[in-house]
């Protein structure tokens, strides 16, 4: 039978089986790690989701047979196109049988909107901003994934190559050894900074206090330290609005340490939580009736691996040791906590001061991920 393409509504019920498809082809994929469905459908709803005041989408599922074999979502972000001045339609959200007829038909009924929209290039997998997934895999298919990238076989490399993408970014990700105390040169080089810019880090035990504190300055600094960034789209007051309740509202206070001056302004920040990976499965992308429970025991319970979602610094401090302070704070939470390893999660390959925070850690780099490009 032929491949039928089909346009997706951007609600629950056409959404739901978008969504609950990504998730039903990893069945029995031990290193898959599923979204939460409500989270996913609500980021791909324009009535939820407030990148949608610049961004514009289209969803499409391919059947054969009345059974489903593929999906994928067409996204233009306008304010990024206007920054970069390219005229680039996004793909996310993608996934599909091992089929070029299904490939093909999928990559072919988003470009074809795209065209229609004035774009004259596609590349992906990316999502609406950089608080979505992004990059597709394409070395580590044996490792566990974690809950901020996307995971996928090793033929979605294989396709992309024979529809003629081409590289545009890696992005590359470590798995680190906790040390079994602070390295010598990175308390050295603490005290250090601490001393020549009055700087201090402060720790939260209230969501409510350094949400009312910090939670836009926190925002506001991930603008202004990733702004540079491939594809960065800057979140606007109403994704900070919203981004503020979704994240401050489930990590673990602890792995979160705030650098701040003698003044009180946030220099730096750490994000870090326990490995929701585990977690995930067993929840099979559900928090109820019971699908809450094992995602509880992984922030709550014993946990050995720990998630570094992100890292930011203030441009004019960065490169300058604030990292080092972080990481002083941050080890022995760890080592209180019993996490032995550290996932570094995306970083791109080309960015060196990144990278160089990992200096002071055991760590091999095990996964590594994709944006992909060609014309339209």
């Amino acid at each position: 039978m032929s491949v039928t393409i089909k346009e997706i509504t951007p609600d629950k019920k056409g959404l739901t089986p978008f969504v609950r498809f990504g998730i039903d082809l990893y069945k029995g994929n031990d290193c898959y790690v599923p979204p939460l469905i409500l989270d996913e459908i609500n980021t791909l709803r324009p009535d939820h989701n407030p990148a949608f005041d610049f961004c514009r989408a289209k969803s499409f599922m391919a059947f054969r047979d009345g059974k489903p074999v593929g999906r994928i979502t067409g996204i233009i972000n306008d304010v990024v196109n206007e920054r970069s001045g390219h005229k680039d339609l996004r793909f996310g959200f993608t996934d599909f049988i091992d089929d070029a007829e299904v490939s093909d038909a999928l990559f072919e009924a988003i470009s074809e909107w795209g065209r229609a929209q004035g774009m004259t290039s596609i590349v992906g997998p990316m999502g609406f901003t950089d608080m979505d997934h992004e990059g597709m895999l394409i070395e580590g298919f044996d490792e566990l994934g974690t809950m901020a990238t996307i995971y996928n076989y090793p033929y979605y490399p294989e396709h992309m190559k024979r529809m003629g993408f081409e590289k545009d970014a890696d992005w590359v990700e470590y798995r680190m050894t906790v040390p079994d105390s602070i390295p010598e040169k990175m308390a050295r080089i603490s005290e250090i900074v601490k001393k020549k810019y009055g700087l201090r880090v402060i720790k939260y035990t209230s969501r409510s206090k350094i949400k009312k504190e910090y939670g836009r300055e926190l925002f506001k600094l991930i603008n202004e330290s990733y702004d540079q960034l491939y594809g960065y789209s800057p979140l606007t007051e109403k994704q900070i609005d919203y981004y503020i309740d979704m994240y401050l509202g489930i990590i673990r206070l602890d792995g979160v340490p705030l650098v701040v001056d003698s003044e009180g302004q946030l220099v730096g920040i750490g994000i870090t939580m326990p490995s929701l990976s585990r977690g995930l499965q067993k929840s099979k992308g559900k928090l109820f009736p019971t699908g809450w429970l094992p995602l509880l025991k992984a922030l709550k319970g014993k946990n050995d691996v720990v998630d570094l979602l992100l890292v930011a610094i203030k441009p004019e401090y960065q490169s300058k040791g604030v990292n080092a302070l972080l990481f002083s704070d941050l080890i022995p939470v760890y080592l209180k906590n019993g996490y032995k390893w550290a996932e570094s999660n995306p970083e791109l390959e080309d960015n060196a001061n990144v990278q160089l925070q990992w200096q002071y850690f055991e760590r091999r780099q095990h996964r590594r991920r994709r944006a992909f490009r060609k014309p339209l």
